[in-house]
């Protein structure tokens, strides 16, 4: 009986720790929406499916959801060039959107909490690090 109880609160304690390393800190991640919808709703629009042909989608993106240094490169410094994006092609210029490290790392840890991406917690260091 107390090997199962010990099993038990093994699995409870791993469930609970290891759950919870990318739990989503609401404050973050509502922060973040406000960035978003001041400075990329226009493009990307309200369900981050952007604009076919013209700006590509955030929601599900392939192209956001291998690289996270690269997605901090381009929020944090623009970009102006072709990109593919989930198998379409777009020819781009992403505006340099003069956020602070924190908003960006606010935006992203928005973005990829939602739409279906791959959950990450952006940090401000993170994006400190990150150099054009």
């Amino acid at each position: 009986m107390n090997k199962k109880l010990i099993i038990l609160t093994i699995i409870t304690v791993s469930v609970f720790v290891f759950g919870n390393l990318y739990s989503k800190d609401d404050a973050k991640i509502n922060r973040g929406k406000a960035v978003y919808s001041a400075t990329c709703v226009a493009c990307h629009q309200a369900t981050g499916k952007g604009l076919p042909n013209a700006f590509p989608p955030l929601a599900g993106s392939d192209f956001l959801n291998k690289d996270i240094n690269r997605a901090i490169k381009f929020v944090k410094f623009g970009f102006k060039g072709p990109i593919t994006v989930n198998g379409v092609n777009y020819n781009l210029e992403m505006v340099k959107p003069n956020l602070t490290d924190d908003q960006i790392a606010d935006v992203l840890t928005f973005v990829t909490n939602t739409w279906g991406n791959k959950p990450k917690d952006v940090t401000k260091a993170q994006v400190a690090k990150v150099k054009q």
